[in-house]
């Protein structure tokens, strides 16, 4: 969540010492510089087998 709305990364690349970009699946993208703080969660186990 960020802002309070919950968002699904569609991709994370590198850009350059210490930063990296994540793009959404809603088309926004964030670039998290070495020092951010970012807290996520799953939405599915990856624990559990997929049929």
């Amino acid at each position: 969540m960020i802002g309070g709305q919950s968002f699904t990364v569609f991709d994370m690349a590198a850009m350059g010492p210490g930063r990296k970009r994540l793009d959404f699946a809603s088309g926004e993208s964030f670039v998290m510089g070495r020092t951010t703080v970012l807290w996520a969660a799953r939405r599915v186990s990856p624990r559990l087998r997929r049929r």
